[in-house]
């Protein structure tokens, strides 16, 4: 071995441990702990990204019309599309999708309410499952809907904000659909009541 491969192979491994140690704070959080209202896996597991998954689409084979706009949450690809009524707008968002199938609601809807500053009561459900969480949580940064919520024609459902930003890109919500607060307040301009909305 040269004396600059030696180098260069101190150099790699020196940046490979600086980079585990800077990780090491974020794997010892708790993510079922008292920072986060939604089930989570451990983030030490392995979770499929679907990256490939994540590119512009067409609307057409989706909806007949853009009247009012659409918008298209793709659960498999952890994706959200918005097209404008007038096509003149179209944007691409990642997002967190519900954490099992049984949660998960495929199909036809429609933005019914956008509300700015979302409180959020867990349903019933929800309750029975977790007894500990609080029956009702106000605007704030402790609230699981983030900054912004588009309310769906189907009782319970969301597109809406986080704060909690490790959501994003995974199987982490009870039946929402959750995106960064920045992309939600943009997602809310664009938006109107009655906008088309299909989950596939």
């Amino acid at each position: 071995m040269t004396h600059d491969s030696r180098i260069s192979w101190n150099r790699r491994m020196f940046l490979t441990g600086a980079a585990a140690l800077m990780g090491a704070p974020a794997l010892a959080q708790s993510v079922d702990g008292a920072g986060t209202v939604e089930m989570e896996r451990p983030l030490e597991e392995t979770v499929r990204r679907n990256i490939s998954g994540f590119r512009m689409l067409d609307w057409r084979p989706y909806f007949s019309n853009l009247n009012n706009g659409a918008i298209l949450v793709d659960i498999d690809s952890r994706a959200v599309h918005f097209w404008s009524a007038d096509q003149s707008v179209y944007k691409l968002y990642p997002s967190s999708v519900p954490l099992t199938e049984d949660l998960t609601r495929r199909g036809r809807t429609a933005v019914v309410q956008k509300v700015e500053g979302p409180s959020w009561r867990p349903t019933p459900s929800m309750l029975k499952r977790n007894p500990e969480w609080p029956a009702f949580v106000p605007p704030g940064p402790d609230n699981p809907l983030g900054t912004h919520a588009l309310y769906l024609s189907w009782t319970y459902y969301r597109i809406h904000g986080t704060h909690d930003t490790r959501k994003i890109g995974r199987r982490s919500s009870n039946g929402c659909v959750g995106l960064y607060n920045e992309h939600i307040a943009e997602l809310f301009s664009l938006t109107k009541v009655g906008t088309q909305v299909l989950l596939i």
